[in-house]
C-alpha cells in the first residue's frame, strides 16, 4: 500500500461521516467522525507512526474511530466504510458533492425522480422535473443550479495550497536529478491564482532524458498523458496535470517569462518587444533583424531590455502594472516577513483543535511578536460559548502572555472574539461587554442570500460599531462550494475607510477572502487590511503563506497591513472605539 497522510486518513473519516448522513445514521456519530476528521487533518505528527495509545490521545479520537483508522493504516480499507458503500445507490454521493444539496434530498431525487448524476439534476431542473417534490420549489431550483456551476468549475481546478504543496515535492525531487540545474513552478500556480488548472514546471538542464526519467517514476504519477524530450505530461493521483518543460539553462529567464504568463500580460510584453525591434519567446529575447539574442539567462535582464523594471509574477494580469512598471510605480508588496502577528486564530475552546496554550507557542515559534486569539462568540449557537467561559479564557491569555518564544519580552498575547454579524448588523454581546476585549473581528456566518441593499446595510452597521475592528472574510465565500455574498462593494469599503475598520484577507485556502479583484478596489477607497490564518489548528498557521499571496495580487503594501505594524501602533489603532 502507498504511504498515508494524514490528510489521505482525514478523507476516510469525512467520508465515514457523510455516508452515515446519507442512509440516515446516527448523527451524532456523523458528527463525532467529521470532528474527528478535522483533528486528523490538523495534527501535527504523522499518524502512521503513532501507536493507539497515542491515537486515542488527539481531541476527537475515541477508541473506535482509532480502531477504524489503524485498520485503514493497516489494510488500506475500512469495512464498515466498505459495508455502508454498498448500501448506497449510484449517484447519490456525487450529487451531495452539490452545494446546496443535502444527503436526504439527494437520496429524494434517486429515489423519487432516478436521478444519479449531476448532469442529469442539471436537466431535470431545466426540464422543471423537480417541482412536483417536497422542498424543491423554484428558489431551490435555483441555489442548485448555481450550486452545480461552482462545482463544475471548482472540479476542473485545484485549491492552491493543494498545488502548492504538490509543485514543491515534484520540484524538489527533480531539482536532485543529476545534471539538473534549476528547477522551479511556473504558470498560474507561481501568479499564485486561487485556484489552478494545471501546474507547469520547469526544469534547466543540457540533457533532458534524465528529468523526463525521474518525472515519470515519481511516487504521485498515476498516468503519463504525453512525452517528450522537451515536455512531458503526467496526471497525478490526484486527478492534476503536470506538466514539465526541460529548456536550455541559456533560456531559463526567457522560459521563465514566457511560462509564468498571464497570457494577457505576454501579449502586451510581446508588443513591447515588437516596437523596440526584437522578439520575445520562451527561448530568448532577440532581435529581429539579425536574430541575435538580446537577454534569455536571467528573467530581469528580459524586463530590463524592455525597458521595465521586473514585474512580480503575482501582478502579471494586465492589470496596469507595466503602465506602472514604465512609471516607476510598482508598489513594494507586503511579504510575509513582514507580518508580526496574526489577528484571527481559534482553539478548541471552540471550533479549533489545539487548545491556547498549543496555538500561542506554535505562534511564538514562528517569531511573532503579538498574536490574537478569537474563539467564536455565543450567536453560532453550536460552539455553546458563554460569558463565563470567555471571561475563564481571558484570564488564562493574562497569565500566558509574555510568558512564551525567544523573543525578549515574550510573545504579546492579545484577548479577542470573532462575533457574528447578524442580518440587521448587529453583533454578539452588549457594548459594555464588548470593551472588554482587545480585539474584535466581525464576520458573516449566516443568511448570505439576503438582498443586496439589505447585505450592505449589514456589513456597514458593523463596520461601524466602535468595538468591531476587523471585518472577516468579508464575502463569506467558500470557493468550489458557496459564492460570496452580493453587495454594493464600493458602498462597504467606504465606509471601512472612514470608520477605520479593517478588512480581513483571510489566508484559508478555501476562502482566501477578500478576493483579489475586491482588494483593488478597496485599496482605492483608501481601506487598511489585516491578513489572518483564521486557524483551527497549529498547521493553519503556516497557511498565511496564501493570504499573503492573495495580498500581493491585490497590490498591497506593508504599511496598508495592521499586523505588520508594531504593537505600540496597533493597540492604538485598536483603541480607536
Amino acid at each position: 500500500m502507498a504511504a498515508t497522510g494524514n490528510k489521505d486518513i482525514a478523507a476516510v473519516l469525512q467520508e465515514y461521516a457523510d455516508l452515515l448522513a446519507i442512509t440516515g445514521g446516527d448523527a451524532f456519530k456523523a458528527r463525532a467522525y467529521e470532528r474527528a476528521a478535522r483533528a486528523v487533518g490538523g495534527h501535527p505528527a504523522e499518524l502512521a507512526g503513532l501507536g493507539a495509545k497515542a491515537l486515542t490521545d488527539i481531541p476527537g479520537v475515541g477508541k473506535s474511530i482509532a480502531g477504524k483508522v489503524a485498520e485503514y493504516l493497516r489494510t488500506g480499507t475500512v469495512t464498515e466504510i466498505d459495508e455502508l458503500r454498498e448500501r448506497i445507490p449510484a449517484g447519490v454521493r456525487e450529487l451531495t458533492r452539490v452545494p446546496a444539496l443535502g444527503p436526504r434530498k439527494a437520496l429524494l431525487l434517486h429515489d423519487e425522480l432516478g436521478i444519479s448524476s449531476v448532469d442529469e439534476l442539471a436537466e431535470a431542473i431545466e426540464g422543471q422535473r423537480l417541482r412536483g417534490l417536497k422542498g424543491f420549489g423554484p428558489k431551490t431550483e435555483e441555489k442548485l443550479l448555481h450550486g452545480i456551476g461552482l462545482l463544475k468549475a471548482s472540479g476542473e481546478r485545484a485549491p492552491l495550497d493543494t498545488a502548492t504543496e504538490l509543485a514543491e515535492r515534484i520540484t524538489a525531487a527533480l531539482a536532485g536529478v543529476e545534471g539538473c540545474e534549476r528547477c522551479a513552478y511556473a504558470g498560474s500556480l507561481r501568479r499564485m491564482r486561487e485556484t489552478v488548472g494545471d501546474i507547469d514546471v520547469l526544469a534547466a538542464a543540457q540533457d533532458s532524458g534524465p528529468l523526463m526519467e525521474a518525472f515519470v517514476a515519481l511516487p504521485v504519477t498515476a498516468e503519463v498523458i504525453a512525452r517528450g524530450t522537451t515536455k512531458t505530461s503526467i496526471r497525478t493521483t490526484d486527478g492534476i496535470q503536470v506538466d514539465l518543460r526541460v529548456v536550455a539553462p541559456d533560456s531559463w529567464g526567457a522560459a521563465m517569462q514566457y511560462f509564468t504568463g498571464s497570457r494577457e500580460h505576454n501579449i502586451r510584453t510581446r508588443e513591447i518587444a515588437r516596437r523596440r525591434g526584437l522578439k520575445l519567446s520562451e527561448y530568448s529575447l532577440s532581435r529581429v533583424k539579425s536574430g541575435r539574442r538580446v537577454a534569455a539567462e536571467r528573467e530581469e535582464d528580459v524586463y530590463e531590455h524592455l525597458g521595465l523594471p521586473w514585474i512580480p509574477p503575482v501582478l502579471r494580469e494586465d492589470r496596469g502594472e507595466i503602465e506602472a512598471a514604465r512609471d516607476g510605480e510598482l508598489p513594494e508588496l507586503v511579504t510575509e516577513g513582514d507580518l508580526r502577528g496574526d489577528l484571527h486564530t481559534h482553539t478548541d475552546l471552540t471550533d479549533g483543535l489545539g487548545t491556547l496554550e498549543e496555538m500561542a507557542r506554535a505562534a511564538a515559534d514562528r517569531g511573532f511578536t503579538y498574536y490574537a486569539v478569537t474563539d467564536h462568540a455565543p450567536d453560532l449557537r453550536m460552539q455553546r460559548m458563554t460569558k463565563a467561559k470567555i471571561l475563564a479564557q481571558r484570564e488564562q491569555v493574562r497569565a500566558l502572555d509574555g510568558t512564551l518564544g525567544k523573543r525578549r519580552g515574550g510573545l504579546r498575547l492579545l484577548h479577542g472574539t470573532e462575533l457574528n454579524i447578524d442580518p440587521d448588523g448587529e453583533v454578539d454581546w452588549p457594548a459594555d461587554f464588548l470593551a472588554g476585549f482587545d480585539l474584535c473581528v466581525a464576520s458573516v456566518h449566516s443568511h448570505f442570500d439576503l438582498p443586496r441593499a439589505a447585505m450592505t446595510r449589514r456589513l456597514v452597521k458593523a463596520a461601524g460599531n466602535p468595538h468591531v475592528h476587523v471585518i472577516g472574510h468579508p464575502t463569506a465565500r467558500m470557493l468550489g462550494k458557496r459564492g460570496g455574498i452580493d453587495a454594493d462593494w464600493d458602498e462597504v469599503f467606504e465606509a471601512c475607510a472612514h470608520s477605520r475598520t479593517a478588512l480581513e484577507i483571510n489566508a484559508q485556502p478555501h476562502r482566501l477572502d477578500l478576493p483579489d479583484e475586491l482588494i483593488l478596489r478597496a485599496r482605492r477607497h483608501g481601506v487598511l487590511f489585516s491578513i489572518d490564518s483564521d486557524a483551527h489548528s497549529v498547521p493553519d498557521l503556516a497557511q498565511l503563506r496564501y493570504g499573503v499571496g492573495t495580498a500581493r495580487r491585490g497590490w498591497v503594501t506593508k504599511a496598508e497591513v495592521i499586523n505588520t505594524w508594531t504593537l505600540t501602533r496597533l493597540r492604538a489603532f485598536l483603541r480607536r472605539g
